[in-house]
């Protein structure tokens, strides 16, 4: 995502595979919530915290919204800790499951060296406000060469274990070949077990345990940059928005249940296509679910699948978009294909799509780098 970059160079644009649903009661539309935040990158909520939202941004801080009123103090603040600027900076945030017992929560950026780094801290007593002295770091992994392609975000999955998307370490075309190699934990995301061990243990279940050839933290591999992925709230698919080099976008799914190990291809192949050669192994491979050209746009943002009762139209539908051109799309997942194609015009933003979100209840927001927060409604 070269965001300096792609601001100046593209438009604002409403691209879909095909017409969309006409207007009329019921239509889906965005709800600013706030216009004064800084290069908001992520939003998210603890779970079962229906009153407040957490916005982060990249340049170190993170914002509390209670009931969409945002608080002067930020929850935290670790703008010297980190390096921002391009794609690097504070990326996400990542609360614990047992937040409300155990006070602890995740995030995600890019140190002063410019390394990946996960470090987990404590909330105080007060609700609004984190321990900023309480850091542990839980994993950091060296990016030194290049300041592109961070991956950035963290989540907790279905199953309790937090899952990390890492790009490939920068650079066209991945020059240090570290999607396609498993001792590398770039190009990769990870998924690790923060309660047990130190500072973390690797599942027993992971696809590359006890094979010498692969490092264990690794669930799969040959992504390039997955800079959005979510799991369905409702069947636990894996959802996966990863940003393609010169021409191709792609987003992946992985369905719930399915064992680990998947290699997506990079940089063999971009999307479905051989990366810099006419022909290509495509055996052991997963090609991605959906594809689009530099036609339509230029970095795919991932987002969520709708389980909002209240915007019915959208209801199991995933929902992702376009940094630069603004659209934003959607496809329902049957069958092992994207099926019912969708454009959403009244959806999409200008000032650059940096991230979806979700909070407690499933409601599914947008951010863009300029500064804006909306949350998807159905508009009466």
């Amino acid at each position: 995502m070269a965001w300096v970059t792609v601001l100046l160079a593209c438009g604002h644009a409403a691209m879909g595979p095909g017409p969309g649903p006409g207007p009329g009661p019921g239509t889906p539309a965005l709800q600013l919530v706030s216009d004064n935040l800084s290069s908001p990158v992520f939003v998210t909520a603890p779970p079962g915290d229906t009153a407040r939202l957490f916005a982060v941004e990249q340049g170190g801080r993170i914002r509390v919204l209670h009931h969409d009123t945002l608080l002067a103090t930020p929850f935290l603040n670790i703008a010297r800790h980190i390096s921002a600027g391009g794609e690097r900076g504070l990326l996400s945030l990542a609360f614990h499951p047992g937040y409300a017992q155990n006070g602890r929560f995740y995030v995600y950026f890019t140190n002063p060296a410019g390394d990946i780094v996960i470090v987990r801290y404590l909330v105080t007593a007060n609700p609004d406000v984190a321990d900023s002295t309480s850091g542990d770091t839980v994993l950091a992994v060296a990016h030194r060469s290049e300041s592109n392609h961070n991956g950035g975000l963290v989540v907790f999955g279905p199953d309790g274990k937090l899952y990390a998307g890492l790009g490939d370490g920068g650079g066209g075309g991945d020059p240090s070949g570290n999607g396609q190699n498993r001792h590398a934990l770039l190009g990769k995301i990870l998924r690790l077990d923060v309660d047990a061990g130190a500072p973390y243990a690797i599942p027993a279940d992971n696809p590359f345990v006890g094979d010498t050839g692969a490092r264990a933290e690794i669930w799969v591999c040959g992504v390039r940059n997955p800079w959005r992925f979510s799991f369905d709230r409702q069947t636990g698919d894996l959802y996966i928005g990863d940003v393609g080099q010169g021409a191709w976008e792609e987003v992946d799914v992985l369905a719930a249940g399915a064992p680990g190990g998947g290699n997506y291809g990079w940089n063999t192949m971009e999307g479905r296509h051989c990366y810099g050669a006419s022909s290509c192994p495509t055996s052991g491979l997963v090609l991605p679910l959906l594809e689009y050209g530099h036609g339509e746009g230029c970095s795919v943002t991932g987002g969520y699948v709708s389980r909002d009762s209240a915007v019915p139209d959208l209801l199991g539908l995933y929902l992702y978009g376009d940094y630069c051109s603004g659209w934003v799309r959607s496809f329902r997942y049957a069958g092992a294909q994207a099926t019912d194609p969708r454009d959403w015009p009244a959806l999409a933003v200008s000032g650059g799509l940096s991230s979806f979100g979700e909070d407690a209840r499933g409601r599914i927001y947008v951010t863009t780098l300029s500064g804006n927060l909306y949350r998807i409604v159905s508009q009466p």
